[in-house]
């Protein structure tokens, strides 16, 4: 199930509006996924809402994204090890991953800080 949202999250592409890289990224924001969800300008519309995982859908249209927050730093890459699979762009943080157009993640990084991981499904696991 967790592979179907993700992929889904990275189906959608297309270009967002970006903004100039600034020469230092703020500090790596933490929070809940709604406290993130606000600093990154989103209402986000939560898919999962468990104990260790709380995903939610952000934005709309060719700026669609996956925001997600973890209750470990394990729960985390345990998440991207099968994203993964379906490759993509992420944005990085403490115990939260954004997940979407490498347009729409690279913004995000002024407002949420973290760091831009670029994946590939070459290496998928079968």
């Amino acid at each position: 199930m967790l592979g179907i949202a993700v992929a889904g999250a990275l189906a959608v592409a297309g270009c967002a509006a970006g903004q100039a890289e600034r020469p230092q990224a703020p500090r790596t924001a933490t929070g809940t996924l709604e406290q993130l969800a606000r600093r990154a300008g989103c209402t986000p519309d939560v898919q999962t809402d468990a104990a260790d995982l709380r995903q939610a859908n952000c934005g709309s249209g060719s700026s669609r994204y996956v925001l997600a927050t973890f209750a470990t730093d394990r729960g985390r890459a345990e998440w991207l090890d099968a994203a993964d699979d379906y490759g993509g762009t992420y944005l990085v943080g403490r115990r939260w991953v954004a997940a979407g157009p490498e347009r729409v993640v690279t913004a995000l990084r002024d407002r949420l800080g973290g760091v831009v991981e670029r994946s590939s499904a070459h290496h998928g696991h079968h």
